[in-house]
């Protein structure tokens, strides 16, 4: 998980809103590495989960789901917004679970 929220940085970097939008392969890859975020997320065990509640294990998820089902779409103003604000913290906090183990 951390390699990928790792890479959505990197691909980012540097850009604003409208530069991440305007360029479709940094978006489609940042986006792929979204959905693989909360697909890893729903393979980490429940007993986990529930030890570090301060990941929000079901918002990752539910993040994958919707962009890979479409259900409802994610616009781009809370994509950009999950990339800037809450991937940096995601890291953090994973890797802080990484040391842990």
């Amino acid at each position: 998980m951390i390699s990928f929220a790792k890479r959505v940085l990197e691909y980012t970097q540097g850009l604003d809103q409208a530069g991440f939008e305007s360029n479709t392969m940094i978006f489609d890859a940042t986006v792929r590495n979204l959905e693989l975020i909360g697909e890893a997320a729903t393979h980490i065990p429940e007993t986990v989960r529930q030890m570090h509640p301060e990941i929000p294990w079901r918002q990752l998820v539910a993040t994958r789901n919707r962009l890979i089902h479409g259900y409802l779409g994610i616009d781009n103003d809370t994509l950009w917004s999950i990339i800037r604000d809450d991937v940096p913290m995601l890291v953090t906090l994973l890797k802080v679970l990484q040391g842990n183990q």
